[in-house]
């Protein structure tokens, strides 16, 4: 019988019959591995105890203390054993598809009838039921033909419609049972039904989806469920979410009056006074952040022609998001075509090509508040957090080879210290190196991810590795924030990319006195202003830092006759730079307190006739119920301190 070798984690090579499974390799091992396994990955690949293994490889026993692969199994049978759940209370509906996703899985279903919440429940005692039947997992690997008429035969018409979609490339068609019942699925998945917690998962909610994306299909229900390896990992998740719908940028922006959105305009932003202070002053503070640091600043055309799309190849790859604009140009035979810019990177070029450049001028750090238009399907708009109009803090850094570890270095600490000023203590880095269709020599790439790599290291920081997550020209940094309530959030980017600098013809003149291709950094800290205010709000609960807050200072009237005295505290407040307004309407001190709590004011001044007397004010800082009484000077003096932005300080 041919023999394979398998080399295990701790570099042991032990061979085995050619088609040995994961299941077999466990039990050579020890019994007790056998029965701990939950799967294995082979040559990086998740990989189920029952597929053979027909070549040498490396392999990997998987057990539930393997968080990763555990967590994918636990949410992949979950989202089977729900469609299971689904059909035996409604034999008639009809299964799609159920991948898992982020904390959980969806599954999409057929159904005439709407799911109810009360639905909902009886799908998850059914499911209960199910693990509790421990049935067991088993798969096939089926001809094309043979799951074609399985699945016409039981009238599901979508599986069909599946299996004509899987390339027929001699790949397997995968065939799971659980139990009884069966689904087309890729796997890997769990041995049986019982090992999936019966206690640490819930379905969340149910909404609709067109089958395969297409608003001309069927519209479909999918019902979305998380699952989790314990009850004490459920209810954390379950925690976030409450906290996370207190925080829920859309309803802290309506108590706070910031901005709103209409049906007249998707994807695009009304902001309210309110909300655009907040806006400038963030980017004020930018513009001063980047000019220190060594940018110029430009401003490049919204609306550009075709040509320069179709020159930097975003025609033809990034054409289906960008908003078209016909214009009937003056003796032109036909109409021209434009699009508004869904990004700023050709016209940065458009810029560095003006003029002969030099290896003095480099690097050139070139930066804009550009503002882009891409199309979003209405399904995935979401708020300020993902628009079809927005505003980035867009730059990009002309250099030498030579130049970009030190630029990478010089990158990762100035967004260091924004991200500080702003409360984000946490936040880590992560490294996309070469995918495997790319262009460019291997010594290429092996300079460019080290560039990014010891960039970081020289900035102080660590940084994950994301193997071949890079684009096809080059590698590339993601910043991850880390929120107040644990979310994760990937904002600022660095992307090595000698590829537009090419196809745009851009070069500088080296101390050769010959013509260079420069090396083009894409970078940004924020990202989107829309978005990254709607993750400010959310991670400080709407209770922004007190430079930022866009009504910092409410002075409310105990009674009528201090009317003028609250006018004398607000001037006094604003000739420190302090954003102060004043309340003088005839309604209770309580009723005030309340409504100005609410829209997150983080200052309450209340004055009333003692007050005037003794030249004082009561104070009540947002969050906290005690009230403290401060002389007038006093309060401006820290107030003035506080309103200073954490640059000028």
């Amino acid at each position: 019988m041919a023999q394979i070798s398998l080399t295990f984690p701790d570099g042991n090579v032990r061979d085995f019959a050619k088609g040995v499974t994961p299941a077999e390799v466990a039990e050579s091992i020890a019994i007790s591995l056998a029965k701990k396994a939950i799967s294995a990955t082979v040559n990086g690949t998740h990989w189920d105890l029952q597929w053979p293994i027909e070549a040498d490889a490396t392999i990997a026993i998987n057990t539930m203390s393997d968080e990763a692969p555990a967590l994918e199994l636990i949410r992949h049978d979950l989202a089977h054993i729900m469609a299971r759940a689904v059909q035996e209370l409604w034999p008639d509906v009809k299964v799609t598809i159920g991948p898992v996703i982020e904390n959980g899985w969806y599954y999409d279903f057929d159904r005439k009838e709407p799911f109810t919440p009360e639905d909902l429940g009886a799908i998850e005692a059914k499911m209960k039921d199910i693990i509790n039947a421990r049935d067991p997992v088993r798969t096939e690997v089926w001809s094309r033909e043979k799951a074609v008429a399985y699945y016409k035969e039981r009238g599901e018409e979508y599986k069909v419609e599946l299996v004509g979609m899987i390339p027929d490339d001699g790949q397997p068609i995968r065939m799971y049972w659980h139990g009884d019942w069966q689904d087309l699925c890729r796997g890997p998945h769990l041995q049986n039904t019982g090992q999936v917690p019966n206690n640490s998962f819930k379905l969340m909610s149910v909404a609709g989806a067109y089958w395969r994306g297409d608003s001309d299909r069927a519209m479909l229900q999918r019902i979305y469920g998380v699952g989790f390896k314990d009850p004490k990992a459920l209810k954390a998740h379950l925690t976030m979410l409450e906290e996370a719908a207190k925080r829920d940028h859309r309803k802290l922006g309506r108590e706070m009056d910031l901005f709103h959105m209409q049906e007249e305009a998707p994807g695009q932003i009304f902001w309210h006074p309110n909300g655009w202070k907040i806006y400038t002053t963030l980017q004020d503070y930018m513009r001063r952040q980047q000019e220190e640091d060594g940018y110029v600043e430009v401003n490049t055309p919204q609306v550009v022609n075709r040509k320069l799309w179709e020159a930097s190849g975003h025609w033809d790859n990034y054409q289906d998001n960008m908003f078209i604009v016909e214009v009937d140009e003056e003796h032109a035979r036909e109409k021209t075509l434009n699009a508004l810019k869904p990004m700023n990177c050709p016209c940065h070029v458009q810029v560095f090509n003006q003029g002969l450049k030099s290896y003095r001028d480099l690097p050139l750090r070139m930066a804009e508040f550009g503002s882009c238009n891409r199309y979003e399907p209405s399904g995935a708009l979401h708020g300020i957090m993902r628009v079809r109009g927005f505003t980035q803090d867009d730059a990009h850094i002309f250099c030498t080879d030579e130049q970009v570890e030190e630029e990478t270095k010089k990158f990762v600490t100035f967004l260091a210290k924004i991200y500080a000023h702003l409360g984000f203590d946490q936040w880590k880095v992560k490294l996309s190196t070469r995918p495997e269709k790319r262009v460019g020599t291997e010594e290429s790439w092996d300079k460019a991810e080290a560039d990014l790599a010891n960039g970081i290291r020289a900035a102080g920081y660590d940084f994950e590795i994301q193997e071949g997550e890079g684009a096809f020209y080059g590698p590339k940094l993601e910043f991850v924030l880390t929120d107040a309530i644990g979310r994760d959030w990937q904002c600022g980017t660095l992307q090595i990319d000698p590829n537009l600098p090419e196809r745009l013809d851009a070069n500088y003149i080296g101390q050769d006195g010959a013509k260079h291709r420069p090396v083009m950094l894409h970078r940004a800290v924020l990202g989107s202003f829309e978005r990254f205010i709607g993750i400010l709000i959310e991670s400080h609960a709407g209770k922004l830092p007190f430079w930022l807050a866009p009504r910092q200072v409410v002075v409310t009237t105990i009674v009528s006759e201090a009317d003028d005295y609250a006018n004398d505290v607000v001037a006094a407040l604003k000739a420190a730079g302090v954003r102060a307004e004043a309340d003088t309407r005839n309604e209770k001190i309580n009723y005030k307190v309340r409504e100005h709590s609410l829209g997150k004011v983080p200052v309450i001044l209340a004055v009333g006739a003692r007050e005037i007397d003794e030249k004082t004010v009561s104070v009540r800082r947002l969050g906290e119920k005690q009230t403290a009484v401060m002389s007038l000077d006093d309060i401006v003096a820290e107030l003035k301190l506080a309103a200073c932005p954490p640059d000028l300080k």
